[in-house]
C-alpha cells in the first residue's frame, strides 16, 4: 500500500461503496462524499449502528490487503474481515505453525512480554518521569513468563499510567476503558492484518488460546504496542477528564497516536512497518529461519 488509511464510520449514517478502484464514503446530501483508492486502506471501522456497505466494498477491501471491523457498544471487535488470499505459501505456512514446538512458542512469548513490559516502562518514564521498577521485571520474564510478571507489571502500571491508585483495567467499564476498547481494536485489526499479509492464521496463537477467540495470534502480537494506545489515551484524559466522550476528535486522536511516527531502535518508523516486520519475522521463526521475532527493543 502507498498511504496506508483507517477510515472510521463513527458518527453519521453513512453508505459504503466502490467506484473506479475507490471506496466511496457517502454521507447523504449534507456532508457528500469521499473517495479513497482502495489500495490506501488499511482498515475499516464501523462503530455506528447504522452503515450500508455492499458486497463490492468489502471484496475490494480484502483484495487489496485491507479489513473491516464491526464494534460493539462498547466498542470491542464484535467481528472481522479479513484478506484469505495474500500469500503466495499460505497452506505451507498454516501447517508449519500449527506444528511449532512448545519450547519456541515459550520463548516467543517470553520476548513478546519483555517488549510489553519494556513498552510499558517508557511510556511511564514519558509521563510521570519514572519508570515504575519496571525494567528490572522485565529482566525476570523467563520462558513462557510461568512466573506471570506480565501481571505482576500491570498491576504497578495501570495506577500509575492514570494517575489513579484506583484504576484497573476493564472492558465493561463506563470510564477511560471505553477509549482503550478502541484503541485496542484498531490495534488488533491492524496486527491482524500484518499476520494475514504474511501467510499466517490469526487464530493460532503464540500463548493466547482462547477457543472463542479467532484472532489469538494478534491478540498475541499487539502486547508490545498497547503502550502506545495507553499513553495516547492517557493524555487525553489528563486533558478532559476519565468520562470524555469517545466522538470523532477522540477517536482521531487515538488513532494519531498508533498510526504517528514512533522511535524504534533508534528509527522513526510507522507502525504498519513495524507490525509488518514483526509479522515476517514470526513466520522466519516457525520456519527455522530465526531464533527470535524483530520487536521493538524500547
Amino acid at each position: 500500500m502507498t498511504d496506508d488509511k483507517i477510515i472510521d464510520i463513527s458518527d453519521s449514517v453513512v453508505s459504503l461503496n466502490v467506484r473506479l478502484a475507490n471506496l466511496v464514503i457517502d454521507c447523504g446530501e449534507e456532508r457528500g462524499k469521499t473517495l479513497v483508492p482502495l489500495n490506501e486502506v488499511a482498515a475499516v471501522v464501523l462503530s455506528h449502528q447504522h452503515v450500508s456497505m455492499t458486497n463490492a466494498a468489502l471484496a475490494g477491501i480484502a483484495a487489496n490487503g485491507g479489513i473491516v471491523v464491526v464494534t460493539d457498544s462498547k466498542f470491542q471487535p464484535a467481528g472481522m474481515l479479513l484478506p484469505l488470499d495474500v500469500h503466495y505459501a499460505q497452506g505451507e505456512r498454516f501447517r508449519m505453525q500449527a506444528a511449532v514446538a512448545q519450547p519456541v512458542q515459550k520463548r516467543l512469548w517470553q520476548q513478546t512480554v519483555r517488549s510489553k513490559i519494556a513498552a510499558q516502562a517508557t511510556v511511564l518514564k514519558r509521563l510521570t518521569a519514572h519508570d515504575g521498577g519496571l525494567p528490572h521485571l522485565a529482566s525476570r520474564v523467563v520462558s513462557g513468563d510461568t512466573r506471570n510478571h506480565e501481571a505482576q507489571a500491570a498491576q504497578r502500571y495501570w495506577p500509575l499510567v492514570f494517575d489513579n491508585p484506583h484504576f484497573r483495567r476493564n472492558r465493561e467499564a463506563e470510564d477511560q476503558n471505553r477509549l482503550l476498547n478502541y484503541g485496542y481494536a484498531v490495534l488488533r485489526a491492524l496486527t491482524a492484518r500484518a499476520i494475514c499479509s504474511v501467510g499466517l492464521h490469526p487464530a493460532l496463537g503464540i500463548h493466547h488460546h482462547n477457543r472463542y477467540d479467532p484472532f489469538a495470534l494478534a491478540s498475541d502480537l499487539m502486547e508490545p504496542f498497547r503502550p502506545l494506545v495507553d499513553e495516547t489515551v492517557a493524555k487525553i484524559v489528563f486533558e478532559q477528564g476519565e468520562n470524555v466522550v469517545l466522538g470523532r476528535d477522540v477517536k482521531r486522536t487515538i488513532i494519531s497516536g498508533i498510526t504517528g511516527l514512533i522511535e524504534v531502535n533508534g528509527e522513526r518508523r510507522t507502525i504498519f512497518s513495524v507490525l509488518a516486520k514483526a509479522a515476517s519475522s514470526l513466520a522466519a521463526v516457525y520456519a527455522g529461519e530465526r531464533k527470535k521475532m524483530l520487536l521493538p527493543e524500547w
